[in-house]
């Protein structure tokens, strides 16, 4: 596999992206500038990206002025939009396996490696301590445990749940970034992520 130095500016995102990752920039920003850029960016032969626009949008926020690219000459149209499809929905198909990951984690945390560049807030890395604990005594949380109250409440139907507002905040963000600021737009868009 062929890798080539491209000018960040001449990468172009694909205007159809249809994965919503601009909560993942920072994160990746941080593994970029901790671990070096270790996959490339995946372009068609006109450079418009394929797969790494979340790579690509860290890097220029990191400043880059060049990105690791792989030129997929090879694939056909048909074959490059599947695979814009497929790459991000593979990702979605993996676990954890949590009593490993836990290991993993502790490990790195008992050698006081910084743990939150490892893509986990310390509320999800809290989480993934206090599971594993629940689950070395036999004993788990009951279901029945209050609700922390968020700042944002979600309705559909019958069903009502909280969200945190930063979360909320950072998915409206991606909606208007993607439809535009018109309420109907937006509307219109969460209907179609609800598949209605």
């Amino acid at each position: 596999m062929k890798v080539e130095l491209v000018p960040v500016d001449q990468v172009i995102p694909y205007a159809r992206n249809p994965r919503i990752n601009a909560h993942a920039i920072e994160k990746v920003a941080a593994s970029i500038k901790e671990f070096g850029f270790r996959q490339p960016i995946v372009t068609d032969k006109e450079l418009v990206i394929v797969v790494g626009h979340v790579r690509f949008e860290a890097a220029k926020r990191l400043g880059l002025k060049k990105v690791p690219v792989h030129i997929a000459t090879e694939l056909t149209p048909e074959q490059i939009k599947a695979y814009r499809i497929t790459d991000n929905r593979v990702g979605e198909e993996s676990e954890w396996d949590k009593a490993l990951l836990q290991l993993e984690i502790a490990e790195l945390d008992d050698a006081t490696y910084d743990t939150e560049l490892l893509g986990f807030n310390a509320e999800e890395l809290k989480e993934i301590q206090s599971s594993l604990d629940s689950m070395e005594d036999g004993f788990g949380e009951d279901d029945d445990d209050d609700i922390e109250e968020a700042d944002t409440t979600a309705r559909i139907a019958a069903y009502t749940f909280p969200i945190p507002r930063e979360q909320y905040l950072e998915w409206m963000e991606a909606i208007k970034q993607q439809v535009g600021f018109e309420k109907k737009e937006i509307i219109a868009e969460l209907k179609r992520r609800l598949g209605l």
